[in-house]
């Protein structure tokens, strides 16, 4: 059986890749619950189901590394190809990017001064 992705998982994830934009969990979980319902209780969809501001979504999504992108082609009866688009749920990405709070949260970090046990006269010059 494989990764489950949850509602609150891929709301984690969400928020710990857009730490340095300071997203909102509400904000977090709407995209997660957007993204979820194209999914199903499946992990691929096929791309022209998307509306192009949806697209923009699932663009921004794989730039984090949470979705990506697959492709298929086939050949018609009448000799041209046919190519299908895909995207995928990154499960294994998601689920890591999810425990990344957890684990800074039960381990904080402590301030270190890298200067510190430097003598004043190495800054002086020669």
């Amino acid at each position: 059986m494989g990764l489950i992705v949850s509602l609150n998982r891929l709301t984690e994830a969400i928020v710990n890749s857009y730490k340095e934009h300071n997203m909102s969990k509400e904000d977090a979980r709407n995209m997660a619950y957007h993204v979820l319902n194209f999914f199903g209780f499946g992990d691929r969809i096929v791309d022209n189901v998307l509306e192009p501001e949806d697209r923009d979504l699932f663009y921004m999504l794989e730039d984090f590394g949470l979705l990506v992108t697959e492709r298929e082609e086939t050949t018609l009866y009448d000799g041209r190809e046919w190519r299908i688009h895909y995207w995928l749920l990154k499960k294994n990405a998601i689920n890591s990017m999810a425990s990344e709070e957890d684990i800074s949260s039960s381990a904080p970090e402590e301030e270190f001064d890298v200067y510190e046990d430097i003598p004043e006269d190495v800054w002086m010059r020669q």
